[in-house]
């Protein structure tokens, strides 16, 4: 793809992956990123498929954690083939447009991601501060109309950011200095003044992060000042480990994302920090959310142990019939 000065001169990106992997550890790190993202997948496929199969998980708050499962796998699924395949494979290429595409799906997941974290906060905000008023403002219906939006209002600012990217003109430097394609990275190897679009990206990521954060924050400390009103204790306990679960996944997506963007733009990081930084604030969420919905939320504990007793009910009830059955074929012989 040649053109005149100030262009686009190249046809591809390279990902810079983790640059101080030696190529002789190039295997073990591509089977590592394998685990991790088949962990992602499946971790939030059996979430997702557990909720959906059992009924009494049919609320509104489990919904809203099956679309962030979803979006979960969907940025699992979108980051991390290629850089598996340039571990596996040893292909490190990434065609222009295709940079393009995964850099919107990049953003879009994290700004839907951010959405939904919001919800969370304001499902528990209205089931503990206006109780009464959350059976009628808060149903399977209106919370899927509202996770809806989630996923559609992210779609324009990010096509605004994406376009004004592709935009711009890349003509000397080709290598992303990142594990896949994302703005920061993207901006650092245009040749062209890119202070106005670097500037519009910084404030809609600052807006989709800082605002749900902010309206997050207001929730949780109406919740606390609420439940330090109720005075049975086991009220209390009762509902501090039911928002402690989604503080603690809330923290785990908000702290390190919000300390890497602002710092980027005040510190210069060294290169290895930043993208190790930028895959544990990406990877880590996903990979933990599943352990975290499974064995910390009370409702479902309490389904898996129904059901684990149902099954090993069910084997020693088989085990008694087929032992007893054993028993009478070797006892008829004796008695003929």
């Amino acid at each position: 793809m040649d053109r005149n000065n100030n262009s686009t001169t190249f046809t591809k990106f390279f990902l810079l992956g983790f640059p101080d992997v030696n190529p002789e550890n190039y295997t073990s790190v591509g089977i590592l990123l394998l685990f991790l993202y088949l962990t992602i997948v499946g971790g939030n496929i059996f979430m997702i498929a557990f909720v959906f199969y059992e009924k009494s998980l049919h609320k509104p708050c489990y919904l809203i954690f099956c679309n962030l499962a979803m979006v979960d796998i969907a940025f699992g699924t979108v980051t991390m083939p290629k850089i598996i395949a340039k571990y596996l494979l040893k292909d490190d290429t990434m065609p222009f447009h295709a940079c393009f595409v995964q850099m919107f799906f990049v953003h879009y997941c994290g700004t839907v991601t951010s959405f939904i974290m919001l919800l969370m906060a304001a499902d528990r905000f209205i089931a503990i501060c206006n109780p009464f008023k959350y059976p009628v403002l808060v149903t399977n219906r209106s919370t899927t109309t509202v996770c809806l939006l989630t996923w559609v209002i992210p779609i324009p600012l990010i096509a605004t950011i994406v376009l004004k990217t592709i935009a711009e003109h890349y003509c000397d430097y080709n290598v992303i200095e990142q594990c896949f394609c994302d703005h920061n990275s993207l901006a650092k190897i245009a040749c062209s003044d890119f202070r106005h679009v670097k500037l519009l990206t910084f404030c809609i990521f600052m807006a989709v992060l800082l605002c749900p954060l902010a309206f997050i924050i207001f929730s949780y400390i109406a919740i606390i000042i609420t439940v330090l009103k109720i005075s049975s204790v086991q009220a209390v306990y009762k509902t501090f480990s039911t928002c402690s679960l989604q503080l603690l996944i809330i923290g785990i997506y908000y702290v390190p994302r919000c300390t890497a963007y602002i710092t980027d733009q005040k510190v210069q990081m060294h290169l290895s920090v930043r993208i190790m930084l930028c895959m544990l604030y990406s990877l880590f969420p996903p990979l933990v959310n599943p352990v975290i919905f499974c064995f910390q939320t009370k409702e479902i504990r309490d389904v898996f142990r129904i059901k684990f007793k149902r099954i090993l009910t069910n084997q020693l009830k088989a085990s008694a019939l087929k032992t007893s059955s054993t028993f009478s074929e070797q006892l008829k012989p004796s008695l003929g």
